[in-house]
């Protein structure tokens, strides 16, 4: 199965210490030749102002009502990613992209 960004995906995400690794649900925001940049997916409530709450959660493939946390990005090879859950509904993408362009952009 392919991947695109607006996927979300349980992938495998390596400890930084590397000691092992845990199976995570992640967005995927973009992809770069065989990496893909991916948000981490969160069950916890919202904590920072880049921190979106996904209003269509069930739709979109998820366990639980969950938070994407735009502040916590990782770079992962695709072999990474284990299985899709579903794709981001337009409405929580639209928020997504309002977040991402009014919080974060580059700051330099």
């Amino acid at each position: 199965m392919s991947c695109q960004p607006g996927d979300f995906w349980v992938a495998k995400i390596l400890f930084t210490d590397g000691s092992g690794a845990k199976r995570r649900p992640v967005l995927v925001l973009w992809l770069d030749g065989q990496d893909a940049i991916v948000a981490a997916v969160t069950s916890a409530a919202p904590r920072t102002p880049t921190d979106v709450p996904l209003a269509d959660w069930q739709s979109s493939g998820l366990r639980a009502a969950s938070t994407v946390r735009l502040s916590r990005l990782d770079c992962l090879e695709q072999s990474l990613l284990i299985f899709r859950l579903g794709q981001v509904s337009p409405a929580d993408a639209h928020r997504l992209r309002e977040t991402w362009a009014s919080r974060i952009g580059l700051r330099f």
